[in-house]
């Protein structure tokens, strides 16, 4: 009866470690920009996008039992290792979060795309290319080598992104905090935390992507002028 519960347990552990993951990756990737940057005389000729494969999480993001980690995360979501699907229920032992529930207060959220677990091949597969997708955008972001609408794409993007995560976890401890485990409950409020601390920066990135642009911009017609 334990082995059971605990099987029923698990799948929603590795929601709850996707959505905090998501949170790490947003929070870690920015300030690699300027890692990443060369020097202003040499930038023009050796820029290149960034690797399609984000970095990975931060090591002082608190742990969660290995199957919950059982999870590729990406800059615009997170790829499940294909757990099995968490099934609402009423039952006694069972976990107590209702995602049917959930989805109806929350209908346009982006959890729902990029981190519900799912099974569905066809969900996992527009999910890893969804994930390039962003990857590549903030490799020519960081490169320069967007264009203005793309750059405000990419953080409009990245805005949606945690806001939407913040309502969903801010909606889990609302209808559901006293009833979780302390472990859960303190990885939304990390998740809350983060995405916030996120969204406080994201201003100060845009500027900085949109001089980036303009600084190339200016060298390039500098450079295809000699």
């Amino acid at each position: 009866m334990g082995a059971n519960t605990r099987s029923k347990v698990l799948p929603w552990l590795a929601a709850l470690a996707t959505l905090v993951l998501l949170a790490v990756l947003l929070f870690v990737l920015p300030r690699q920009e300027d890692a990443t940057r060369e020097p202003p005389q040499r930038e023009e000729k050796t820029a290149a996008p960034a690797s399609n494969t984000a970095p990975p999480p931060s090591p002082s993001a608190p742990s969660a039992p290995p199957q919950a980690l059982a999870a590729v995360a990406t800059d615009a979501g997170v790829v499940s290792d294909t757990p099995p699907e968490f099934q609402p229920s009423a039952e006694p032992g069972k976990h107590p979060v209702d995602l049917a529930k959930l989805r109806e207060r929350l209908p346009g959220n982006l959890y729902w795309e990029l981190g519900v677990p799912t099974k569905d091949p066809e969900v996992q597969r527009k999910r890893a290319e969804d994930g390039k997708h962003w990857n590549d955008l903030y490799g020519k972001v960081l490169s320069g080598t967007a264009t203005e609408e793309e750059i405000r794409q990419y953080y409009d993007h990245r805005r949606k992104v945690s806001e939407d995560y913040i309502s969903f976890a801010s909606a889990v401890l609302q209808e559901y905090g006293s009833q979780l485990p302390d472990q859960e409950r303190g990885l939304y409020e990390l998740s809350i935390r983060m995405h916030r601390t996120r969204l406080e920066e994201m201003p100060g990135q845009l500027d900085d992507a949109l001089a980036r642009k303009l600084t190339q911009d200016q060298r390039r017609k500098e450079w295809n002028g000699k």
